[in-house]
């Protein structure tokens, strides 16, 4: 039997990798998943009319062929059926552990504010420059995301920014030959370890942006970015490259830094140009002065004057479960994606900052992800909380109270309360209120459900708060 190959190939109506999703005429791509391997479906996908099946070995059928890696020619096959969307746009990639999704936004108002017409992809959102879907995964499977990319290539976008996982680097999303505009890197810290196993492997992933980038953004507040920098100067001198910092000088770094409530102030001082631009941000928090940073650097890269991407900046009204204020009277409620040891240190060194009085956190870790991370977020949050109400955040097949018991190994003076319930949590925070306090609700951020086994129950933090406090 002779192989097929992919100019054999006629009658295509889609591609996909989904057994559940197939059609007839569609090329079905075999992938090795954690639970399921496509090989084992592609003799029954070939009896329902598939026109070709893609594998990583021999299975002695027809109209099959072998390719060295499915995942990567999911993603190729993906592009050329939606016609090579992407060379209508340019991409920007935002990676790292913390910050990607206010940085993509940041650098989607900049762009707009500039007069471009600017699409996105990330965990808040898919934003098509014409319509906004919810997100389920942070950036979506090969054949959904180049189906995204088509169709904002068909709404006039000239730019999509995308916040770009270490899954969807590892798991080759992106067409092997995808070139970014710019490249962002913003932190690494322990996150996905599940996943990655080690963070060395973690950090492979987040760098692979960097192999695809035309120019790149790189802060050097911690050292994977400057083992990140030290594989650009090597691997690519040419590269315009940019490092920023909120903490020390860089190529764009901030002085008198300024934080409250409201939002934070501070001048950007652009080392190459030799001076410094005020900015005026609407959101609070000291490492949004950093993601500010990151999202000018960017765009300064991508053609954008430094000041005039200082300025657009001040009409920025911030991201939904990103340091979002969701009540603010005789106690403030803010509502942040939390859920690392390092996003809770940064997130809640900040509001210590401006703190007047007690900050009474509620938080929890996820169920099914890295457990390592767990007392270490008990032991970040204790630092920097009065009072510590731990709790369940998508707890999926876990027990919610092994998982609480966990997080709680990592507190050891600091009082602390537990609930199951979140909405009791969020309820016992609201009454241990007094005039001045600030309650902080880390982990679930933008989410509206909460995962538990395999439902996803309506969850949404911003209208629990409104039903305790206005009915």
């Amino acid at each position: 039997m002779k192989d097929m190959n992919f100019n054999e190939i006629t009658g295509v109506t889609g591609v996909t990798d989904n057994t559940a999703d197939f059609k007839k005429g569609n090329i079905f791509v075999c992938i090795k998943g954690e639970n399921f391997d496509g090989h084992s479906a592609a003799e029954k996908m070939l009896e329902k009319g598939a026109a070709a099946v893609v594998v990583e070995r021999d299975l002695g059928l027809p109209n099959q062929i072998i390719v060295p890696n499915t995942r990567k020619e999911l993603a190729r096959l993906a592009s050329e059926f939606y016609g090579n969307p992407t060379k209508k746009l340019k991409l920007i990639g935002v990676t790292g552990t913390n910050g990607k999704s206010t940085v993509i936004a940041l650098i989607k108002h900049i762009l707009e504010a500039r007069g471009h017409k600017v699409g996105s992809i990330g965990t808040v959102c898919y934003d098509t420059a014409g319509k906004i879907y919810e997100a389920d995964l942070t950036v979506p499977r090969q054949t959904e995301l180049y189906k995204l990319f088509r169709e904002m290539a068909d709404n006039g976008a000239e730019y999509c920014v995308v916040e770009a996982s270490s899954q969807a680097l590892d798991q080759n999303r992106f067409a092997e030959d995808e070139r970014f505009a710019a490249a962002v890197f913003t932190n690494l810290t322990q996150d996905h370890l599940d996943w990655h196993k080690t963070m060395e492997r973690y950090f492979l992933a987040k760098r692979a942006l960097f192999d695809m980038a035309e120019s790149a953004v790189v802060c050097i507040d911690d050292k994977y970015g400057e083992k990140l920098l030290n594989h650009i100067k090597t691997q690519y001198p040419e590269m315009p490259l940019l490092t920023y910092s909120a903490l020390d000088f860089a190529d764009n770094y901030a002085i008198n830094l300024k934080s409250r409530a409201s939002g934070v102030s501070f001048w950007l001082s652009s080392d190459k140009e030799e001076k410094s631009f005020p900015v005026e941000l609407a959101i609070p928090g000291a490492y949004n002065a950093a993601n500010a940073i990151a999202a000018v650097s960017a765009c300064t890269l991508l053609g954008i004057g430094t000041e005039d991407a200082a300025n657009a900046l001040s009409s920025f009204k911030g991201v939904r479960g990103r340091c979002e204020v969701i009540y603010d009277g005789d106690f403030t409620i803010i509502s942040d994606y939390a859920h690392t040891e390092d996003a809770l240190i940064k997130f809640l060194s900040s509001v210590r900052s401006f703190a007047q009085s007690r900050i009474i956190c509620v938080f929890g870790a996820p169920g099914e992800r890295d457990i390592q991370k767990r007392p270490l977020m008990g032991e970040a949050v204790e630092k920097y909380a009065d009072y510590l109400i731990v709790t369940s955040d998508n707890p999926r097949f876990e027990n919610q109270q092994d998982i609480i018991n966990q997080v709680c190994e990592g507190i050891t003076s600091k009082p602390v309360k537990t609930f199951t319930d979140r909405r009791q949590a969020i309820e016992e925070a609201v009454k241990m209120a007094r005039k001045g306090d600030i309650i902080t609700l880390c982990g679930k951020g933008h989410e509206t459900v909460q995962v538990i086994g395999n439902e996803n129950q309506p969850f949404d933090e911003r209208e629990i708060v409104r039903e305790l406090l206005w009915t």
